[in-house]
């Protein structure tokens, strides 16, 4: 069973949603050092399933390949956890997904490092289709609160990108609805 996520993140995992909602797109994220925490806080919302495509949790790195479609090339060069595995994991579970955005999350939560990675480094792939952005995170805390972190952080940054890219009004609409 899943932690609760934390209120600040709950109340913006219902800004997400709505957001989508009015904009009528869907998301959809392959997650690993989450391990399905992000989807589960989105799920916590009512009407979720209105704009939460899925998911999957690629915890181990043959799922990678396997689940989200990223290239076993790309991960023998960049290792799981890298920029580029979160840019491929955002945009393989999108397309795989049907989804308007994709969300990768991969990292190390600790507490050992993992492929010269400490505790907390997180990479977060969010991908439209379009353009696949990808953040870099250093968060601090155990394993729960870095866990806790990348998903704040997802849930964050995506709203932010939907925010600053408003869907534009239907053709038309600066006329006065006439055509």
């Amino acid at each position: 069973m899943s932690a609760p996520a934390e209120p600040g993140t709950a109340l913006v995992a219902q800004r997400l949603h709505e957001a989508l909602l009015v904009r009528g797109e869907t998301v959809a994220a392959a997650e690993s050092l989450t391990a399905g925490l992000f989807c589960a806080t989105l799920a916590e919302v009512p009407g979720a399933s209105a704009t939460l495509r899925g998911g999957a949790v690629v915890y181990a790195t043959d799922l990678k390949t396997t689940l989200a479609g990223v290239a076993p090339e790309l991960l023998a060069a960049h290792g799981p956890v890298s920029e580029p595995t979160a840019a491929a994991l955002a945009e393989g579970v999108r397309s795989r997904c049907s989804a308007t955005w994709g969300v990768g999350l991969t990292g190390v939560a600790g507490p050992d490092p993992v492929d010269g990675h400490g505790p907390g480094r997180v990479y977060l792939g969010l991908s439209d289709g379009v353009l696949t952005v990808v953040h870099e995170l250093d968060l601090p805390g155990d394993r729960a609160a870095v866990r806790a972190g990348a998903v704040r952080e997802a849930v964050q940054r995506l709203l932010a990108r939907l925010v600053e890219h408003p869907v534009p009004p239907p053709s038309g609409a600066a006329e006065g609805g006439k055509r």
